[in-house]
């Protein structure tokens, strides 16, 4: 907690100094940005980014070994996906339906006229699920490619479970190189502060305060949706199958909100997001590692509210009445396009666009929501991550493993799993 206090103090003071750069000193922001803002953030994504995949390929090995049954593996698998598949599913009605009472696109006068955005192609779904398969492991590894990774790390895992003694030693190396790993992200968050700061004032001092009054009302929208979600979905859902007190959830997985505020990576978050999970809130090292690395490539709740938001933003910025078969669509392609798109860069702009041309909307209308979108990005982050972690804790109770609350210093893994 002392972390999170420190970080939340540097994003405060970013958001000051952004601020007062951009309004009395713009000239001076350029250089300040590039020789102090940016590269402060910079060196911490990098350095957590650095850490990503060691942690997904020994903690997705891990897991597989410490769930070791086949079946166990699939059943928790079909949990794990159809949680964030549901989620997604109401994450996009609550923002669809937030928006269409609020009417933020009939809120000002927008200029339609003369706007453009290049859209990139997306993948097909096919494509996408079969290259989940690598065909060179340490290119996929060499790439960041999360999906191939992960698909090969559970592969080994469930080797090194079926080999049992013989392969004794493996298991020991990996085990004593999540150790080092551990100790690594304790070392690194040491600099989030510092990071946190950098990132929020680069971003507040580039958008600047005319830029966010004059999309007030679509940002009130999607931030009213994500706490709707996070509080009625992912808290519900805590408290009802986890069987875990809301408060006490989104208490002690707060400092890995933070740090997911502040770099706007769930990738980059992963390693915090996990330790949290892991140590506060029981969930064991096994189902952990599965569900918040896959999470962390798949789920894209707070991606699937930017877009309910905004499609219905820029239908009545362009003045187009969307039916209720087109909003139907939103929902399907958004939910498809989920998983679709997982390892593209820049995805949720993508899915947008996708989403957009399914219903006949102006792929171009996401030039009015891109001024603020890097803002809204760290928020939504935030709540990708909290939709992980409660997949983990209602996974684990639905396995019956999950950790017991007041057993501080008892590590979830002392459950049989």
């Amino acid at each position: 907690m002392k972390l999170a206090r420190n970080i939340i103090i540097a994003l405060i003071a970013g958001v000051i100094v952004g601020l007062a750069l951009n309004l009395f000193a713009p000239s001076i922001f350029g250089p300040v940005d590039t020789y102090l803002f940016s590269p402060l953030g910079t060196i911490f994504l990098n350095l957590m980014k650095m850490l990503v995949v060691p942690v997904v390929f020994v903690s997705i090995v891990l897991g597989t070994v410490g769930i070791g049954d086949p079946k166990k593996l699939g059943r928790i698998g079909g949990k794990t996906l159809g949680y964030f598949l549901a989620t997604t599913a109401v994450a996009i009605v609550i923002a669809l339906a937030l928006a269409l009472v609020l009417k933020p696109g009939a809120a000002g006068d927008f200029d339609t006229a003369g706007i453009s955005y290049e859209a990139q192609e997306a993948p097909p779904i096919m494509d996408t699920l079969l290259g989940i398969i690598p065909t060179n492991p340490i290119t996929a590894m060499a790439e960041g490619n999360m999906l191939q990774i992960i698909f090969f790390a559970a592969l080994v895992g469930f080797g090194i479970a079926m080999l049992g003694k013989k392969v004794e030693r493996v298991k020991e190396v990996l085990e004593q190189a999540n150790d080092l790993i551990m100790y690594l992200i304790t070392f690194v968050m040491k600099f989030a502060p510092y990071g946190a700061f950098g990132l929020i004032a680069s971003a507040v001092g580039s958008q600047g305060f005319d830029a966010i009054r004059a999309m007030g009302m679509y940002m009130g929208v999607v931030l009213g949706a994500l706490l709707i979600h996070s509080v009625a979905v992912y808290g519900g859902t805590v408290a009802l199958i986890g069987k875990r007190n809301p408060i006490w959830f989104f208490k002690n997985f707060f400092p890995a909100q933070v740090v997911a505020f502040s770099t706007a990576s769930s990738a980059a978050t992963l390693p915090v997001s996990m330790k949290m999970a892991q140590e506060r809130l029981k969930v064991p090292e096994s189902i952990s590692s599965f569900t918040q690395s896959l999470g962390a490539t798949i789920n894209m709740d707070g991606t699937a509210i930017m877009q309910g938001a905004a499609v219905v933003f820029i239908a009545q910025a362009f003045g187009i009445e969307l039916s209720m078969g087109q909003l139907l669509i939103v929902v399907l392609t958004a939910v498809l396009a989920s998983i679709g798109t997982a390892a593209v860069p820049g995805a949720g702009l993508i899915m947008l666009a996708m989403v957009l041309t399914s219903v006949g909307l102006p792929v171009e209308g996401i030039a009015l929501v891109l001024g603020v979108d890097r803002l809204l990005d760290m928020v939504r982050t935030a709540v990708n991550i909290t939709g992980d972690a409660a997949c983990a804790v209602v996974v684990s109770q639905s396995e019956g493993v999950l950790g017991d609350p007041d057993m501080e210093g008892v590590p979830a893994e002392s459950e049989t799993v």
